[in-house]
């Protein structure tokens, strides 16, 4: 036994890269060379440039590329929801130098994808959650209904005549429709359309009749009057749109549905290497400046414990998982 013990420290220490000694620095308030990574760290992103994920990995990025005087690269993997990434983050060297910047939709894919090659909660670990957005309840100006209320009304008058757009089947936009469709006890049409600026034409033309769309590609639309604000998804509002009521005051108690990223690395990763990656990233976080950045984007800085993140990924699963058997959600 004492034998085994051995080996499998050796073996710990053999994959521990000297990010391990940062955590001294992090306490002190910065890292020195004789501490940094001896090789690039790569970010992997399972979307496109320009979106949620990209932009919180760039910048977490580039504040760790400073503090551990190391190239860190984010590498965009686009494809099926973001589960090619996922796969190569799950089944990369647990070192530390392979990391996943990823969205809710992470929770998404077990939910609505019979087969995955990676499970998860099992092969994959959070590090952190990096920013949480909010969703915003619109539709046409000119509909009848001018408030959740007046919707879930309408929904009930007619039930199966009502319809909402998404950003696609399994999209965030999708499930946070179908929450409100589960919780408010009403029956509506989901029509996807292939993103986000597609579906929120629809509904400000008022051929679909609501979108549950993120607020960040809503707020100058409903600011503007082009589009009509019903509910935010959060419990709180948002200072982005103050007069718009949430959903959970608004007739449907409790609702509470965010679009959230987070950075996550391969779960055989030594929990002392995730647990100094977390320090530098909440602290990276935590500058009011980065506050005041993603503001205006509708982001908002969220970092939290490896476990929490992992408790929020799990939770989510299990909801998602929920409503794609009770709606027969699945990915097309």
């Amino acid at each position: 036994m004492k034998l085994l013990t051995g080996i499998i420290a050796l073996a710990v220490i053999s994959v521990l890269p000297t990010l391990l000694s940062t955590a001294h620095a992090a306490q002190q308030g910065g890292t020195s060379a004789g501490e940094c990574p001896v090789k690039p760290i790569r970010i992997l992103v399972g979307f496109t440039p320009g979106g949620g994920p990209d932009i919180t990995a760039r910048y977490i990025a580039q504040k760790l590329s400073e503090e551990f005087r190391q190239q860190v690269v984010v590498d965009n993997r686009p494809g099926a929801g973001g589960t090619v990434a996922a796969n190569l983050a799950a089944s990369a060297n647990p070192d530390g130098y392979t990391l996943l910047s990823v969205s809710s939709a992470h929770a998404v894919a077990p939910a609505i994808y019979e087969k995955l090659p990676y499970d998860a909660r099992r092969d994959l670990a959070g590090i952190s959650l990096s920013a949480v957005s909010k969703y915003v309840l619109v539709s046409s100006p000119s509909a009848v209904f001018k408030s959740t209320k007046d919707l879930i009304t309408a929904a009930r008058t007619k039930p199966g005549q009502l319809n909402f757009s998404s950003a696609g089947t399994g999209s965030g936009s999708h499930f946070a429709g179908e929450l409100l469709i589960s919780m408010a006890k009403i029956e509506v049409v989901h029509i996807p359309f292939k993103g986000i600026p597609e579906a929120l034409t629809e509904a400000m033309t008022g051929r679909v009749h609501f979108f549950m769309a993120p607020i960040a590609n809503a707020v100058a639309l409903v600011r503007d009057g082009k589009l009509a604000g019903l509910g935010v998804s959060s419990l709180q509002r948002d200072t982005l749109l103050p007069n718009v009521p949430t959903i959970a005051e608004s007739g449907v108690p409790g609702y509470d549905s965010v679009l959230w990223f987070g950075v996550l690395t391969a779960a055989q990763t030594p929990r002392p290497l995730i647990n100094t990656l977390n320090r530098q990233i909440t602290r990276i976080l935590g500058d009011p400046e980065l506050r005041k950045r993603w503001a205006p984007i509708g982001l908002e800085p969220s970092p939290t414990t490896p476990a929490d993140f992992d408790k929020l990924i799990a939770a989510d699963i299990a909801t998602f998982t929920r409503l794609a058997k009770a709606g027969n959600i699945k990915a097309q």
